[in-house]
C-alpha cells in the first residue's frame, strides 16, 4: 500500500506541474487541431467516401512520436538539471516506484490527448453506420504504442539533463522502431526479411490491433517493450547512485538481472510468434474470424483439402503487408479443418518443380508489377495466388480476385484484402460441388423427395404420348434404385374419383386439360411434378422427347440438392460490337457477367424460342428490349412452373457518348404481362435530394456561347438509397450499406390475397418525379439546375417503390390468349411420328412462385458502374451485390450471403453538402475545445481546493 502511495503521489505531483505550463495545454490543443486537420484534409474523409476513421488511426503513430515525446522529455532530465535527483537517488524508497509514477503521469497525460480525438468517431457514428469494432481496436493499438513510446521517452530523459536533447533522442529512437516495420524500409528487402522486420517494428503491429483483431502476439509486444524500457530506466538510476570505482555483487546482479529480463522478453516474443495466433475479433460482423456457414463447408469434405499459398519474397510494396494477413486466415482454416485441411506456402522462385507444376497443371502464372523509387524503375513478376485442391478437383484465386485497390484524390492508392474469407470459401465450396457432381445426385438431398405424375389412362393419351410414358417409366425406376430409398414414383389419374383430382389440380396448380389441337373435344393430362415436405417442383415436358427426360428430371432434383452448383439463365440485350464500342446501342452487362459466374453456372438464355433450359434453377432477365410473344411466354411458363424471376426493367435508358447525356425509351415488352401480375412501371423517372455523385455532362452557357462539360456533380437522377430505404428486415438488403440506383422508375402494385408483397428499395421522402427527357444539368450565371421538385413536393410521403418481390400464386398471362408454341409429341424423333400439336400450357403456378422487379435498366451497366468506382474511388459496387444477394436469397444460398454480406469495404457516407461537411468539421473542433475546457476548469478547480486545504491545516 505505501509503494502504491508514492507512485501515486509522484504521478499526482507531475500532472499538477505539467496543467501548470502553459506549453502543456499548446500541445495538448495542437495534437487535436492537427489530428482533425489531417483526418478532414490531408486524408480527403469526403473524398473517400467511407464511414471508418482509419485515417486518424493511420497518422497516430507518427503525431503519438511528437506527442510522447514533448510529454516525457522533461521528467528526468529537469529533476538532472535542477539537481533534485540526487535527493530522489537518497531517499529509502525503491527507484522502480518514481519511475512507475512518472510513466503513469505521462500516460494519464496521453489519454487525455486521444479522448480529445473522441468527436472524429462519434460524428461519424451519427451521420453513417460505424463499426465500432476496429475504432475501439485502433485507440487501444494507440494506448499500447503511446506507452511505448513513453517508455522509450522517459529512459532517454534519465540518459541527459537537457530537455531539447531528450526531445530529439526520443523521436529519433521511436522514428527508427516505427521505421523498421514501415514499407519505406521493407521494401528494400525480400518478403521473408520484410516480415521479420514488420514483427519488430511499431507500426505494422498498430495496424494489426486498428482493424480490430486483438492479437495476443501484439499485445505482449507492446508490453515487453514498455517493460524492457522501464527496466533500462530504472537501471540507468540505479547506476547513479554506485560508486564510480568500486564493483561489488549487487552490482552484477543488477546488470545480470536486466540482461536477462531483457533477453527472455525478446525470446518470449519469438516464441510467441511461432505459435498459433491466440486473438479476439471484435468487428461488428467478426470479419476476421472463420464464420458459422465456413464451418459448415469445412465439416461437409469427407476428403482431405488442399490449401497452398504461392507468395513471391520480392513483391510489390503495397502487396507484402497483405501476405501475413491472408497468411493468418489460411492458418485459421487449418485450425479449424481439424485435419481435414492442409496448408502450405511456397515461392515458386525457390522452387522451380512447384512453379511449372503451377504454371501447367493449375494455371496459374506470375503478375507483372511496376514498382518505382526515387531512383529507378523496374517491373517484378511476383505471385499472390491461393490454390484450393480437393480430390481431382481444383480451384486458384489470383491477385484480382483477392485485392481491391482504392484510389482517392489528394492519396496515394491503397490495397486491401476485398474479402478472402468469402473468396476461399466460396473456392472450397465450388470445389466441393464439382467433386460431388461425378457422384450420386441423392447424396446431397436431404428428405424424400416423390415424383407425381398427373397423367391420364394410357386410352385417353394420344399415341405418341403412351410410348413417351412407356420411355420414361424405367428411367424412374432406375433412380429409385440408385436414391437409397430417397425417391419414389407415383402416377395419378386426375379423372378418377369423379374428376375430384383434376379439380383440386385446376384450383391449385393451373393444371388444365390438354388437347392435341384446337376444337379437339378429347382431353388429357400429362403434368410430372416433384414434391417434399418443403416445396412442388414441375417437371418440363418440352417436346415430349424421352431423350431429354433424365436431363429434365436431374435439373428439377438438384433443386431439392444441396452440394450442386446452380444454373442461372440469364437474358441480356445483345448489342453490336461495334456499337458497344462507341457507348451506343444499349447498356451492356460484362460485369454482372463476371460477379455471377464466380458464384454461378451461367447460361446466357435466349427466350425467342418461347423456352427456358431446363438446367435453369433461376432466370434472370435485365433490360429486355421488345420482347415478343415467344419470349414472354417463357418467362411466363418458367414462372408458372414455381421458379424465382428476376427482372431489371424500366421505360428508359439512358446512353452516355461523345460528351451527351440523352434518355432513351425502352420498350421492353413486358408492361401487358405485368399488368397482368398486378404490376405497373409508371413512365416516369425518380429524383430524389438523397443522391449521389455523378460524373455527368453538363451544358454551360456563357452569352451566345453553349459548352460542354464533364462535371462531377450531385445528381437527383442517381438515387443513393440506404436503411431504411433499403429494407432492414430481409436478408436480400438487410446487410447492404448503400445501393445507388441510377434512372429508376416508380412501381404501382394491385393487391392481391393470393400473393404476398416485399419492398426492398424504396426512394427518400424528399423525392419526387419527373416525365422530361432531358436529364442533363444546365450550368448558367446563376449555378446550377438543380431540377426543381415537382407541385407534388408537399405530400408527406413521396416516397416510390424502386424494387420489390411478389411472392405466391400467379395465373398465366396466356389462359385466355393464344397458345404461341406448337409442342409436337415424338416417339422416336422422326418426321413421320409426328403427331397433332399438344397444347401444354400451365395456368398457374405453385405457392412457392416468385417475381423479383428492379425499376431500373441501367443500375447495373458496365458505363454506370464504371462512373461510380471513379466517383467513390472503391471497388464496391452496391448494385451488383443487391443482385447478387437476391440470387443468394431466390436460391437459398444463406451460407454465401452471410458471408458476402462480411465485407468490410461496403460502408459509405451518405451524400451532404460543402456547408454541412464544414459544419461538421468544426462541430468535431468545437467538442475538443470543449473537453479541453472541461480538463483546464477541472486542473483550476483542484488546485483551488488544494490551496484552500493547506491553508486550513496551516490555520490549525
Amino acid at each position: 500500500m505505501a509503494t502504491n502511495s508514492v507512485a501515486r503521489r509522484v504521478s499526482q505531483k507531475e500532472v499538477r506541474l505539467f496543467f501548470s505550463s502553459q506549453v502543456a495545454w499548446l500541445f495538448l490543443a495542437c495534437f487535436a487541431v492537427v489530428t482533425g486537420f489531417l483526418f478532414f484534409w490531408v486524408e480527403s474523409f469526403f473524398a473517400r467516401n467511407i464511414a471508418d476513421i482509419r485515417p486518424l488511426f493511420e497518422w497516430m503513430p507518427v503525431l503519438l512520436i511528437f506527442l510522447c515525446a514533448a510529454l516525457s522529455m522533461n521528467m528526468w532530465s529537469e529533476e538532472r538539471r535542477t539537481g533534485t535527483l540526487e535527493y530522489i537517488l537518497t531517499q529509502p524508497v525503491d527507484l522502480w516506484q518514481f519511475v512507475i509514477g512518472k510513466f503513469r503521469a505521462c500516460f494519464t497525460l496521453l489519454l487525455l490527448a486521444l479522448i480529445s480525438t473522441l468527436p472524429l468517431p462519434i460524428t461519424v457514428a451519427l451521420i453513417a453506420n460505424l463499426d465500432w469494432g476496429p475504432v475501439i481496436g485502433g485507440y487501444l493499438a494507440a494506448a499500447l504504442v503511446g506507452a511505448t513510446y513513453l517508455s522509450i521517452g522517459l529512459f532517454v530523459s534519465a540518459r541527459t539533463d537537457n530537455p531539447i536533447v531528450s526531445l530529439i533522442g526520443t523521436v529519433a529512437l521511436c522514428t527508427v522502431l516505427y521505421l523498421l516495420g514501415s514499407t519505406t524500409l521493407t521494401g528494400f528487402f525480400d518478403d521473408r526479411t520484410g516480415e521479420i522486420l514488420r514483427l519488430i517494428g511499431s507500426g505494422a503491429r498498430f495496424e494489426s490491433v486498428s482493424r480490430g483483431i486483438i492479437d495476443l502476439r501484439d499485445l505482449f509486444y507492446y508490453c515487453s517493450l514498455v517493460t524492457a524500457f522501464l527496466a533500462l530506466n530504472i537501471y540507468v538510476l540505479e547506476k547513479e547512485r554506485w560508486a564510480k570505482t568500486r564493483h561489488s555483487d549487487r552490482h552484477r546482479h543488477w546488470r545480470s538481472g536486466t540482461l536477462l529480463l531483457l533477453a527472455n522478453m525478446v525470446l518470449a516474443n519469438i516464441w510467441l510468434n511461432q505459435t498459433s495466433p491466440l486473438r479476439l475479433d471484435i468487428t461488428e460482423s467478426k470479419l476476421y474470424t472463420i464464420s458459422q456457414p465456413t464451418l459448415d463447408f469445412i465439416n461437409a469434405l469427407q476428403e482431405p483439402l488442399l490449401i497452398r499459398g504461392y507468395f513471391s519474397e520480392k513483391t510489390h510494396p503495397l502487396l507484402a503487408p497483405l501476405v501475413p494477413q491472408l497468411r493468418d486466415l489460411l492458418k485459421e482454416y487449418e485450425l479449424a479443418g481439424q485435419g481435414k485441411i492442409q496448408v502450405e506456402f511456397v515461392d515458386p522462385a525457390n522452387d522451380p518443380e512447384s512453379e511449372q507444376e503451377a504454371n501447367e497443371r493449375y494455371g496459374i502464372s506470375a503478375t507483372p508489377f511496376q514498382i518505382a523509387d526515387r531512383h529507378e524503375s523496374s517491373l517484378v513478376n511476383a505471385y499472390f495466388n491461393v490454390l484450393v485442391r480437393y480430390g481431382s478437383e481444383h480451384e486458384s484465386l489470383g491477385f484480382s480476385e483477392l485485392i481491391e485497390v482504392r484510389s482517392v484524390a489528394n492519396t496515394p492508392p491503397e490495397a486491401l484484402l476485398r474479402n478472402p474469407e468469402y473468396d476461399v470459401t466460396h473456392a472450397i465450396k465450388k470445389v466441393l460441388f464439382d467433386y460431388r457432381a461425378g457422384g450420386n445426385l441423392f447424396d446431397g438431398i436431404d428428405e424424400p423427395i416423390e415424383f407425381i405424375g398427373y397423367v391420364s389412362a394410357d386410352s385417353l393419351l394420344p399415341q405418341q404420348l403412351q410410348h413417351y410414358k412407356q420411355a420414361i417409366e424405367p428411367q424412374l425406376a432406375l433412380a429409385a434404385r440408385h436414391s437409397k430409398g430417397k425417391f419414389s414414383v407415383r402416377f395419378i389419374e386426375p379423372e378418377s374419383y369423379d374428376g375430384v383430382i383434376a379439380g383440386n389440380l385446376a384450383d391449385q396448380w393451373g393444371f388444365k386439360p390438354m388437347v392435341t389441337s384446337p376444337g379437339d373435344h378429347q382431353k388429357f393430362y400429362f403434368y410430372m411434378t416433384l414434391a417434399s415436405t418443403q416445396q412442388v417442383v414441375q417437371i418440363p415436358t418440352g417436346a415430349f422427347n424421352p431423350a431429354d427426360f433424365r436431363l429434365s428430371l436431374d435439373a428439377g432434383l438438384k433443386r431439392f440438392a444441396r452440394g450442386f452448383t446452380k444454373v442461372v439463365a440469364l437474358s441480356v440485350p445483345k448489342v453490336d460490337s461495334t456499337m458497344a464500342q462507341y457507348k451506343l446501342g444499349g447498356p451492356t452487362f460484362d460485369n454482372l457477367k463476371k460477379a455471377i459466374g464466380r458464384d454461378y453456372s451461367i447460361d446466357l438464355e435466349d427466350l425467342s424460342d418461347g423456352n427456358v433450359n431446363a438446367k435453369a434453377d433461376i432466370l434472370a432477365v435485365v433490360a429486355p428490349e421488345k420482347l415478343d410473344k415467344k419470349s414472354v411466354f417463357a418467362i411466363d411458363q418458367f414462372l408458372m412452373r414455381g421458379g424465382t424471376v428476376i427482372l431489371v426493367t424500366s421505360p428508359y435508358t439512358a446512353e452516355i457518348s461523345d460528351g451527351e447525356l440523352r434518355l432513351q425509351n425502352w420498350d421492353s415488352g413486358l408492361q401487358p404481362w405485368l399488368a397482368h401480375m398486378g404490376i405497373q412501371i409508371e413512365k416516369a423517372l425518380v429524383l430524389d435530394k438523397q443522391n449521389a455523385k455523378f460524373a455527368a455532362p453538363t451544358s454551360r452557357r456563357a452569352g451566345d456561347y453553349e459548352f460542354r462539360d464533364v462535371q462531377l456533380i450531385d445528381y437527383p437522377y442517381f438515387l443513393d438509397l440506404r436503411p431504411p430505404q433499403l429494407a432492414p428486415d430481409h436478408p436480400v438488403t438487410e446487410n447492404l450499406p448503400q445501393v445507388t440506383m441510377a434512372w429508376a422508375s416508380p412501381i404501382l402494385t394491385t393487391p392481391n390475397d393470393k400473393r404476398q408483397i416485399s419492398v426492398l428499395l424504396r426512394s427518400s421522402t424528399a423525392s419526387w418525379l419527373s416525365d422530361s427527357t432531358n436529364i442533363t444539368s444546365r450550368i448558367n450565371g446563376q449555378g446550377r439546375d438543380n431540377f426543381p421538385p415537382s407541385p407534388e413536393k408537399d405530400k408527406a410521403d413521396n416516397a416510390a417503390n424502386l424494387g420489390l418481390i411478389v411472392k405466391g400464386q400467379f395465373d398465366s398471362f396466356f389462359t385466355i390468349r393464344s397458345h404461341p408454341l406448337n409442342v409436337l409429341p415424338r416417339d422416336a424423333g422422326t418426321e413421320s411420328s409426328r403427331g397433332p400439336a399438344v397444347n401444354a400450357l400451365l395456368t398457374r403456378s405453385s405457392e412457392s412462385a416468385q417475381l423479383v422487379l428492379y425499376a431500373s435498366n441501367d443500375f447495373l451497366d458496365d458505363q454506370i458502374l464504371q462512373n461510380l468506382v471513379a466517383t467513390t474511388g472503391t471497388q464496391y459496387l452496391g448494385p451488383v451485390e443487391l443482385f447478387m444477394n437476391t440470387l443468394d436469397w431466390a436460391l437459398q444460398d444463406d451460407q454465401l450471403l452471410t458471408i458476402r454480406s462480411r465485407a468490410h469495404f461496403n460502408r459509405t457516407l451518405p451524400p451532404m453538402e460543402r456547408q454541412a461537411q464544414v459544419l461538421i468539421e468544426y462541430f468535431n473542433y468545437g467538442l475538443s475545445a470543449v473537453w479541453l475546457l472541461l480538463v483546464a476548469s477541472g486542473t483550476w478547480l483542484t488546485a483551488v481546493l488544494r490551496r484552500r486545504r493547506f491553508v486550513r491545516d496551516l490555520s490549525l
